[in-house]
């Protein structure tokens, strides 16, 4: 079986974010709608071994809120067996220096996103001798073996998503392997993970038709919503997301994604978090979850 768990759906400074006074984050602060983290999954082929996919700032609240990821054995320990990155945003990588108490794990991401941590000093608190950094180059299936060396049911397959550098990196020539989505399978049930796309490209469109589950980025409603709110002088594609509505939006577009289909990576701006909204009623009755954090799914539970 494939046990996955959302343990963020917001995108990057999550919801209600610290310095927004908007409406639904006024709601969310009142407790009258559920506060989001930033956006993070586990993964998992038995129930006991875990994977991490992007390490969010939230992480150490996202681990104490979910029993799954909880320290069980000796005075030490972690059923968390590595972190897979998918790019090298703030919002993906912050968390690991929650998991720098010399505790043994595998980092997978690109050598994109690996050069981006090497040339930050900081992450060098979370010891190489003991968290090997492996690169995820080619569109290659790896089997995840678990920290002790014995196979974790899950094979990892990375490919490349049309994106754009992490924000402290624009400056910079743009590499490849910067953005990058995620299948995972337990040999019978797989699921996509895409918390970042520009462009759904037909590869990627028959990665997502394959799957089992998708879990989809839902950064915006609309491209300009961050302008008409008068947040950002940017655009979605131009931050690196692909919106969830218009004709060429995502619930456009993949009108055949499975039947397991959530949003995460919500911004706050976005309307489809107030739960009596239109835009909420419009993705429901297209078929999409609109993911919470401790949201549980299975795949080959009945089968």
């Amino acid at each position: 079986m494939l046990h996955i768990i959302v343990l963020g759906s917001g995108a990057g400074g999550g919801f209600p974010q610290w310095n927004s006074n908007a409406p639904a984050c006024r709601a969310a602060r009142a407790g009258k709608i559920p506060s989001r983290s930033q956006a993070s999954l586990a993964v998992s082929a038995d129930g006991r071994h875990w994977f991490v996919l992007n390490a969010s700032p939230d992480l150490r609240a996202q681990i104490l809120a979910t029993p799954e990821l909880q320290a069980q054995e000796g005075v030490r320990s972690t059923p968390i067996q590595g972190v897979v990155l998918t790019n090298g945003e703030i919002d993906s990588i912050t968390g690991l220096l929650t998991l720098r108490e010399r505790e043994p794990f595998r980092l997978y991401a690109t050598s994109a996103t690996l050069s981006q941590l090497d040339a930050n000093p900081i992450f060098e608190a979370v010891n190489r001798e003991i968290v090997p950094r492996l690169p995820l180059d080619g569109d290659v299936p790896i089997a995840l073996p678990n920290k002790d060396g014995t196979p974790s049911g899950l094979t990892l397959t990375a490919f490349d998503v049309p994106g754009k550098a992490p924000l402290y990196a624009e400056h910079l020539p743009s590499q490849k392997g910067e953005t990058i989505g995620l299948t995972l399978s337990d040999g019978r049930h797989s699921m996509v993970f895409l918390p970042a796309c520009a462009d759904l490209t037909p590869d990627i469109r028959a990665r997502i038709r394959h799957a089992d589950a998708l879990f989809m980025e839902g950064t915006l409603w609309r491209d300009d919503e961050m302008i008409r709110a008068g947040l950002s002088p940017k655009t979605g594609l131009r931050m690196g997301h692909i919106s969830m509505s218009g004709p060429d939006g995502i619930i456009a577009q993949l009108h055949d994604a499975p039947s397991h289909r959530i949003f995460i990576h919500i911004n706050n701006s976005n309307p489809v978090l107030l739960p009596d909204s239109p835009e909420r009623r419009m993705a429901e009755e297209a078929g999409w979850t609109i993911g919470e954090d401790g949201l549980h799914l299975t795949l080959g539970e009945n089968s």
